[in-house]
């Protein structure tokens, strides 16, 4: 049971594998997004997906709530594994399953420095109390990165797309926003924690026309993210920039971040995507624990950067030499698009 954001589902498929080749069978996952269907479909260790909405409803006022525990009664008991933050928990004793069945994300000690992804192989491996010396043990060797699966049927429609906005050639992909800063309104984007100003996103694009001349830059985001890309590239001032926010649904954007040449973004869903799909990430970070939030898992071609700020983290104390050296290396480093290898981070600033 996870219910999280679009990044959160993404670390998940590195848990999601490691019980599937513990288990010898795919494992079904209760969750929130309506979207998680669609970004997981093709997982061979995706069973069924449970579609909770929200846990907050009052439980005899939530027809899903109770349709879980028809299901789970029905499925019967069996090893789960609880990640979330407490909340939801009650409902799988609802459905029947001792709460000895259970591994609780919760339980489990954190290590410092360690990646989501780590610690997943680490959940994977334990064996609730209740079904001790029952259970397969775990198997070593399971990749530590997430990994995702891009459609025959997506990929074809991002090519139709690339096709029809004449960018069917090389392209670099800018990701600015999050639902953070659309939450700001009429408030300034600048009370958020994942905001860095226009005129560093500004500097940084420069960087990367100067750099790749060739290469198209595609402005990425959620429609009402679209303002926010227009300002950037205003203040960029550079040919070939496109602001692409609110054209794609999720299929098509992971296809296309799938056939990116790199990206560049704040700590957020895309972010992690084009990390488990091999593209070369470089991802800014705010509050979150970059090392904990390392896009995509442990090993994936990506670049969690962080900053410090009056002594806090925070994403203001990223410079745009910084985002630029870290690209640079990057994708330098990475050689050849979708080699998989693993990255080294720059001493200090980055993870």
């Amino acid at each position: 049971m996870r219910c999280g954001a679009l990044g959160d589902m993404v670390l998940l498929t590195v848990l999601l594998r490691a019980l599937h080749t513990r288990f010898g069978t795919p494992v079904d996952l209760i969750c929130s997004g309506s979207w998680t269907g669609t970004l997981l479909q093709g997982q061979e260790s995706l069973g069924r997906v449970f579609l909770l909405g929200s846990r907050h409803i009052p439980y005899w006022l939530s027809l899903r709530q109770r349709r879980l525990s028809a299901w789970l009664k029905d499925r019967g008991p069996g090893p789960t594994w609880f990640c979330d933050m407490g909340v939801g928990r009650e409902l799988l004793a609802r459905g029947g399953i001792p709460d000895d069945h259970v591994c609780d994300s919760i339980q489990f000690p954190w290590v410092p420095g360690e990646s989501f992804a780590d610690r997943y192989l680490r959940l994977a491996s334990l064996t609730p109390p209740g079904l001790a010396g029952l259970l397969p043990p775990a198997v070593p060797g399971t990749l530590r990165a997430a990994q995702l699966h891009v459609s025959p049927a997506a990929r074809s429609s991002v090519r139709g797309w690339l096709e029809r906005r004449q960018l069917a050639r090389p392209f670099i992909v800018i990701h600015p926003g999050c639902r953070h800063v659309l939450r700001r309104r009429l408030r300034p984007r600048s009370g958020t924690s994942k905001y860095w100003p226009e005129e560093r996103w500004a500097q940084v694009v420069r960087a990367v026309r100067k750099r790749c001349p060739e290469h198209a830059i595609l402005f990425t985001g959620t429609g009402p993210e679209a303002r926010l890309n227009a300002d950037i590239i205003r203040r960029a001032a550079i040919a070939d920039a496109h602001n692409v926010a609110g054209e794609l649904r999720l299929p098509e954007l992971v296809a296309l971040l799938a056939q990116a040449s790199s990206l560049i973004g704040v700590d957020t869903g895309p972010a992690h995507v084009a990390a488990a799909l091999g593209c070369p990430t470089v991802a800014l970070f705010g509050r979150a624990d970059p090392a904990l939030y390392r896009p995509g898992g442990a090993t994936t071609p990506a670049v969690a950067l962080s900053g410090v700020t009056d002594g806090s983290p925070s994403i203001l104390g990223i410079t745009p030499e910084a985002v630029i050296a870290a690209w640079n290396e990057l994708t330098r480093s990475a050689g050849a698009r979708h080699s998989g290898a693993a990255y080294r981070a720059p001493e200090g600033t980055a993870h």
